[in-house]
């Protein structure tokens, strides 16, 4: 079914951590229901973010996930392995909408009109509704991926490059989660001193 007047908003969330897949979300809000306070989910507390979350997954017309793997971001960069992202993220969509506004400077290929907006999560609400969508589902799995890979404290960074997750890679080595295309990943297999680790 297509929705002839509502946009889907697309964002991502994970180009910048050095572990785990990049997911994207693909949201279509029903204009006669209008959720008060989405923003860009950079700016929002985590509480905050799950409760408009959970708004936004029961009062959207249509939304949906889409990611891509750590390998596919290693055998295709970040940039490609994002709009791929999203690409799947809007295909996996219930409802054809009418246009789709995409976060950033670059479209994903899509069967339907786009347009790029930088910073669209600050000023249209279906893309703020979508990065928060994303954020909380990329968190939540790295949580739980943090229970399987204990010592690199992924449940508080989430895979960034903190002080604290650099530490651990030259502690404990790197794992499967970890992207072997980005430079401080792969310095630590190239120099050596960083065993490659599989699950406990």
């Amino acid at each position: 079914m297509q929705h002839p007047d509502v946009s889907c908003g697309v964002d991502e969330v994970g180009r910048g951590p050095l572990a785990g897949p990049v997911i994207a979300a693909a949201v279509m809000l029903d204009p006669d229901r209008p959720i008060a306070g989405l923003a860009d989910s950079k700016t929002l507390s985590p509480q905050r973010r799950e409760q408009l979350a959970a708004q936004i997954r029961a009062q959207a017309l249509a939304w949906a996930l889409g990611r891509a793997e750590v390998a596919e971001i290693d055998q295709h960069n970040i940039l490609q392995a994002s709009l791929l992202a999203m690409q799947r993220a809007v295909s996996a969509l219930t409802m054809l909408p009418a246009q789709v506004l995409v976060d950033g400077n670059r479209l994903p290929d899509l069967p339907y009109p786009a347009r790029a907006i930088v910073r669209g999560d600050q000023c249209e609400p279906c893309i703020a509704a979508a990065s928060i969508i994303a954020k909380v589902a990329r968190d939540s799995e790295m949580v739980a991926l943090a229970e399987t890979w204990p010592g690199y404290g992924l449940a508080k960074h989430k895979g960034y490059p903190t002080r604290q997750h650099l530490a651990a890679l030259d502690r404990l080595g790197v794992t499967p989660l970890h992207r072997r295309s980005f430079r401080p990943v792969a310095a630590r297999i190239t120099r050596g001193n960083c065993q490659q680790r599989i699950a406990d």
